[in-house]
């Protein structure tokens, strides 16, 4: 905060918005990195927007994703292992509630936490699969292609996806595992591309069987992808990494071809398509060869096959496809003559979040409906979805008790005041930057186009953080065993996962030997009193600083037995606020929205972190020369200043460690609304005050325990 900063240096915001974050899979529970990867980024934004623009005015949405051969294989795994007779339906629910517990005790606050499968969102997800399908088809963007699917004759059945192991053809990838037609870092390609397959289910290399599928004409977007990804790259507010990753899509289809095969590719060079060769330059041990669209690419494929000539496939635009032939899946409506297909999993995970957010705004017209409200005053499509949700499960998280401002889900996903901001993980920009985008434009709804934030891994100990790695991470709930949320949502958004991968490092699952004692028996870090515990370095801005502001405001205007000071009247003090106090707030609270108008939030808490120990060190330097001097008049400003300095500083950081700023505004004891709304955030006390109906110095604090803590160490910590 060196530059001063004015009203006018303040960004705009969108009317409405909606905030999703990236759906874990529905066979398994969450690890951390899926909590402080992107759940509680996505939270911190959420509720800033909250307070930002009103609650009413915000959406935030996620769930389980329920399809998709991730699930099937985990549920077939499940089964075999024996004593697990319950459907596939059932399995999902199990963990899709475990999700949600977890991220509930995280303090993360969708409106829903749904599921693409489950009540109350099924039947709507299928809703909005058929009407996106049937307006791709009527819009002439899908085509019916034949194209080959792995079937492994031992075990007598087509493969899923997660059914086949492979490497990745795509040149350059370092992914640990491929699948049929992606790898684990979110590359894709086609099935005969994969290297080595082999099926999951005999280790046996399975055949490629024809089948006909849907696909969405990507590559016809070639050119409006790349105007976007223009403008992406220079819009201040979308990280690089996205506009990066997104141009390495558009190039022209490519092949690589290692030198040693050169006579080879040589001698069926004439049977080729048009292409274009590029040599190999200094000691790289490929040459290119480039093809005009992907077609030309495809044909290659099948003349170098036959001449024995290896190959890795570069980075471009292919069709996207649309259907599958699993049972497990939603259903399509016919298109092309193809029945009885389902939807692959990616493309309806991606319309996912308009389908939760139908689903909320579903629910709003059911409460509407019920307290009274005439249908025909509703949104029809709300009213139309209400119809289709049958009894749903209770939210483990806290339903909210208000409705939206709008029940059209067209408002928005597809109305030019309302912006949906995507939180995701960076190697998932292909689906939600590339194919997301084309097929948005493709609708011709008047779809706007996400502002996506995509967050580079966090990685456990230096390593990604992963599930299938050989060192799984520990599991979210397992993380509160030795930390508090607040303590872990402070420390995950301090990482900067915006601007690079980095180490997550919790010293109470640190198993490195950093010594032996004194039998030479090692010594663990989690064990060593000598080793500083990473996670709790913001921890101690909460239960030291923080704290210590929050405690002296309430205790120093706290009605106290034979102390007849004036400012001790158990209410927040009247008068204006210094200017000191007053311009550190303001500049506070603008470098605060600019960061998180730019995503930038580790930079949205260093601003915290600055204004709060400046304000404390502002209150310890006033209250000591009031209290020296005995000059109660001084020590009412110095409380001016730190009642003022405290609301503005809850604010901010509420996003951030929820549950303790709402214990400071309910011993503000005004209405959490009005406390957080951003409208009265550059207002004094003595103004808000006002407008509460209340005369300034008369409106009374909730009376706060003797030695209270609004921020707590976690037990194991003592």
């Amino acid at each position: 905060m060196t530059a001063h900063l004015t009203p006018a240096d303040r960004p705009s915001w969108p009317r409405r918005a909606v905030v999703t974050a990236g759906m874990p899979y529905g066979n398994k529970g969450l690890h951390f990195g899926h909590v402080g990867g992107v759940f509680v980024p996505a939270d911190f934004y959420a509720r800033f927007l909250r307070d930002r623009l009103g609650r009413e005015n915000v959406i935030f949405v996620s769930g389980t994703d329920c399809y998709g051969s991730p699930i099937m294989e985990g549920f077939r795994k499940r089964r075999e292992a024996g004593g697990y007779a319950k459907h596939i339906s059932d399995y999902v629910r199990e963990n899709h509630d475990s999700q949600e517990a977890d991220l509930a005790s995280f303090g993360v606050s969708c409106d829903l936490y749904a599921g693409s499968a489950l009540e109350p969102a099924v039947h709507i997800h299928e809703r909005m699969t058929a009407e996106i399908v049937e307006r791709l088809h009527e819009r002439g963007k899908l085509t019916k292609m034949s194209t080959k699917q792995f079937f492994d004759p031992a075990a007598g059945q087509f493969l899923n996806g997660r059914q086949v192991l492979g490497r990745c053809p795509i040149q350059g990838c370092k992914s640990e595992k491929a699948y049929a037609d992606e790898c684990d870092l979110g590359h894709q390609f086609e099935p005969e591309e994969l290297i080595a397959p082999k099926s999951a289910l005999t280790g046996e290399t399975p055949e490629l069987v024809p089948v006909d599928n849907l696909y969405f004409d990507l590559p016809s977007y070639t050119e409006y992808m790349r105007e976007h990804t223009e403008r992406l790259a220079a819009d201040p507010t979308v990280r690089s990494v996205v506009s990066k990753t997104m141009q390495e899509w558009l190039d022209a289809p490519r092949l690589f071809i290692q030198v040693k095969f050169r006579d080879e590719f040589e001698a069926v060079r004439g049977e080729l398509p048009a292409h274009e060769v590029i040599e190999a330059e200094g000691n790289k041990g490929s040459f290119t060869v480039v093809f005009p669209t992907w077609r030309e690419r495809d044909e290659a494929h099948e003349v170098l096959n036959r001449a024995g000539v290896r190959f890795r496939s570069g980075k471009a635009l292919v069709p996207f496809r649309i259907s599958g032939n699993v049972e497990w899946g939603v259903p399509l409506p016919e298109v092309e003559g193809c029945r009885d297909l389902t939807a692959w999993v990616w493309p309806e995970s991606l319309w996912a979040p308009i389908s939760f957010t139908r689903a909320v705004l579903a629910r709003d017209a059911a409460k509407l409906e019920a307290e009274g409200v005439d249908a025909a005053e509703l949104a029809e499509r709300a009213v139309a979805d209400a119809q289709l949700v049958d009894d749903a499960p209770a939210m483990i998280m806290d339903e909210p008790a208000y409705t939206h401002a709008s029940l059209d889900w067209r408002d928005w996903w597809a109305s030019e005041d309302a912006r949906a901001y995507q939180f995701i993980g960076q190697d998932n920009i292909y689906f939600y930057c590339i194919a997301q985008s084309g097929m948005w434009e493709a609708l011709d709804w008047n779809m706007r186009q996400s502002c996506v934030a995509a967050n580079y891994h966090i990685l456990y100990m230096g390593k990604k953080a992963s599930s299938s790695s050989q060192t799984p991470p520990p599991l979210a709930h397992e993380m509160l065993e030795h930390y508090t949320p607040e303590q872990l949502r402070a420390h995950w958004l301090s990482l900067g996962l915006g601007e690079k991968p980095v180490s997550f490092s919790p010293k109470a699952f640190d198993l490195r030997e950093t010594g032996k004692d004194s039998q030479g028996n090692p010594i663990l870090a989690r064990d060593d009193k000598r080793m500083i515990d990473p996670a709790l370095k913001e921890g101690a801005l909460l239960t030291g600083v923080f704290n210590r502001l929050a405690r002296s405001a309430f205790y120093g205007v706290a009605v106290k037995e034979g102390d007849e000071a004036a400012y001790r009247t158990g209410c927040i003090p009247a008068g204006e606020p210094s200017e000191a106090a007053r311009n550190a707030a303001e500049q506070a609270a603008i470098a605060f929205e600019q960061a998180m108008h730019t995503f930038e939030l580790h930079h949205a808490l260093g601003v915290c972190d600055e204004f709060l120990r400046a304000a404390n060190k502002r209150w310890s330097d006033a209250s000591k020369a009031a209290k020296n001097s005995g000059d109660d008049a001084a020590m009412n400003q110095a409380l001016v200043d730190a009642f003022h300095e405290l609301r503005v500083a809850t604010v901010l950081m509420h996003g951030i460690v929820p549950m303790g700023c709402e214990l400071i505004c309910e011993h503000f004891a005004i209405d959490p609304v009005a406390f957080f709304s951003w409208d009265n955030l550059f207002k004094t006390n003595d103004e808000l005050t006002a407008e509460l109906g209340e005369q300034p110095g008369t409106h009374a604090i909730k009376v706060l325990p003797p030695r209270f803590d609004f921020f707590v160490k976690h037990p194991s910590q003592f």
